[in-house]
């Protein structure tokens, strides 16, 4: 495994309590937003600003456009991206403190290393990431670790968005590859991103007029290998930045990062399986 994916596993999954904490569902009441969904596009998208529909499809990548506009743009006639900035902070950083309450420990020793890395990205063709880079970074250290680390997952995020479309594929494309080379139900995919049955099934026939997908269902040696090449160019793009560190200070880094990550992988906060295709630490 590489250094890129060791981070990934452990950024993200202390990035994911911001949409299975308890803490953030009630956050999210408390602004009046309408349920989970409006929470989570409210939330995600905050440091774009007062976006609209279309900005939140290209940048999140694997919605339904019908999904998407159900909740955008009118979350922000409901709450304003500084509420929504304000409140998902205070609920990750609420959930990762109950959860491993050393939460500052960690952040002392990470973010001055994290922040480099953010420094040094390249924020062209990534914008989710260059929003959350010019974000305040507080002085409270689990808050700006949460925030560092959130930054960094979205700069892979859009890494991965551009691998994926120089090879072609559609996020619709992208779930049913990874659904057929997991073997998972396509089900949650579809109930969780807005996509149909219907919708689903065009876009297998696409993969398979490209001959990426077999006539039994199974991924053909070519599907495999556009899978492992956009996953290897994602991990490319997100080592880019930590290039700089040496061999012992990446381990230190993932070191470091690995008690608060298996803390809250262990916690039971996460559901696994999830949409994002986040596995448990451990």
């Amino acid at each position: 495994m590489t250094f890129a994916r060791d981070l990934w596993l452990r950024i993200e999954t202390i990035h994911a309590v911001t949409y299975f904490g308890e803490e953030t569902a009630t956050a999210g009441k408390v602004l009046g937003l309408d349920g989970f969904w409006m929470a989570y596009f409210g939330f995600r998208a905050a440091p774009l600003g007062r976006v609209g529909a279309g900005a939140v499809e290209a940048t999140f990548s694997n919605f339904a456009p019908s999904f998407v506009q159900r909740w955008v743009p009118a979350v922000w006639e409901l709450s304003t991206p500084e509420a929504c900035l304000e409140a998902r902070l205070d609920a990750a950083v609420a959930t990762l403190t109950r959860l491993y309450p050393d939460v500052a420990r960690v952040a002392a020793s990470v973010s001055p290393i994290l922040e480099g890395a953010i420094d040094r990205g390249a924020g062209a063709g990534r914008p989710l990431f260059a929003a959350n880079r010019l974000l305040a970074r507080s002085d409270d250290p689990a808050r700006r670790l949460w925030q560092l680390c959130t930054c960094l997952r979205e700069h892979r995020g859009d890494g991965h968005v551009a691998a994926l479309t120089a090879a072609g594929i559609d996020g619709l494309e992208a779930h049913v590859l990874i659904a057929i080379e997991q073997d998972n139900s396509p089900i949650d995919l579809q109930r969780t991103r807005g996509w149909t049955a219907e919708d689903w099934d065009a876009a297998v026939e696409r993969l398979k007029s490209r001959r990426l997908i077999a006539g039994d269902g199974g991924l053909t040696e070519a599907g495999r290998t556009l899978r492992s090449e956009v996953e290897a160019r994602t991990d490319v793009l997100a080592g880019q930045p930590f290039l700089a560190l040496s061999g012992a200070e990446s381990d230190q880094l993932v070191g470091a990062l690995d008690p608060l990550a298996r803390a809250v992988s262990g916690s039971g906060v996460i559901r696994y399986p999830n949409p994002m295709g986040l596995p448990r630490l451990g």
